[in-house]
């Protein structure tokens, strides 16, 4: 792992590069590690049920936004600064929080 405060390359840079390297921002400093390896982590049952259950309420979501006369409806609802589809995934769960 590497580590540096103040490289003009690496400055404004976060994210992967590739499936390579990592680089991540803490504070002022900035470190890049090693792509992590996933393969061998397997979810829980419970990781499954909300990750499943996170799905169908992005394909709400998703679904409301396509249709302009919903989508208005809930714009409508809505304070300044918040988002339809934020808004519909957080109405989606909050009727099945019971999962």
């Amino acid at each position: 792992m590497a580590r540096t405060n103040n490289n003009v390359l690496l400055r404004q840079l976060r994210g992967q590069l590739g499936k390579q390297l990592v680089v991540k921002r803490y504070g002022t400093k900035t470190v890049v590690t090693a792509y992590p390896d996933m393969s061998n982590v397997k979810p829980s049952t419970l990781q499954i049920t909300k990750r499943s259950l996170f799905a169908e309420a992005v394909a709400y979501a998703q679904g409301i936004l396509h249709d302009p006369v919903k989508k208005a409806a809930y714009a409508q609802r809505l304070k300044k600064g918040q988002r339809v589809y934020h808004a519909a995934i957080k109405e989606f769960l909050s009727k099945t929080k019971d999962v």
